[in-house]
């Protein structure tokens, strides 16, 4: 006999009544319609656990390993994985909604500040030695103003844009300089896409 559970994708699915029959019929599943201990009215495995039982496990377990320092082994399989998944790891990044991007760059940040100090303290160095001793006030004004126009830019239309060096100051094959004809004002995402290329 079997029991009739309605997916949240609109269509039904038959699954066996009891762990016997589930065994009989090769399924990997069964559905008895009481609930579990927990009051869970799930599927059930070959093993009689309770699916929904599982993932609040495999939840609470998965909070827990999260607050464990990485291992060296755990560190390199999540290289090795990066690198042969790395379109399908970018793409799902990309997928992702802008304010859970948001929420995850600001708890990111404030969890690392030595390292976001450091990192405007390089960043604002390697513009001072890309900015020529010759550059005029007014050029200097100029790039001031691409700057505001980005915040501005960002503030009416809510997608974020930022100045970007042309010819990247740090470039593979030639080094742009800081000054005004040498930035733009271009969105964050192309400025992504764009990297350390010309």
């Amino acid at each position: 006999m079997l029991y009739y559970l309605y997916r949240n994708s609109g269509g039904t699915v038959e699954y066996p009544k009891t762990r016997k029959e589930a065994r009989e019929t090769g399924g990997k599943y069964y559905l008895t319609g009481q609930p579990c201990i927990r009051g869970h009215k799930a599927l059930r495995n070959l093993r009689a656990a309770c699916t929904e039982c599982l993932k609040e496990e495999w939840i609470k377990d998965n909070a827990k390993r999260s607050l464990k320092p990485k291992s060296e082994a755990a560190k390199e399989a999540g290289r090795r994985y990066y690198e042969r998944n790395r379109a399908m790891v970018i793409a799902r990044a990309q997928a992702r909604p802008a304010e859970e991007k948001k929420a995850y760059k600001k708890k990111y940040k404030e969890e690392n500040p030595d390292l976001y100090k450091t990192l405007t303290s390089l960043r604002r160095r390697r513009f001072r030695d890309a900015t020529p001793s010759w550059i005029t006030y007014k050029q200097k004004t100029e790039i001031m103003g691409l700057y505001q126009i980005a915040i501005t830019m960002t503030k009416t239309t809510g997608e974020q844009y930022v100045v970007d060096h042309i010819i990247p100051l740090h470039g593979v094959n030639v080094c742009g300089l800081h000054v005004p004809w040498n930035l733009r004002v271009i969105t964050q995402e192309e400025n992504l896409k764009k990297s350390n290329k010309v």
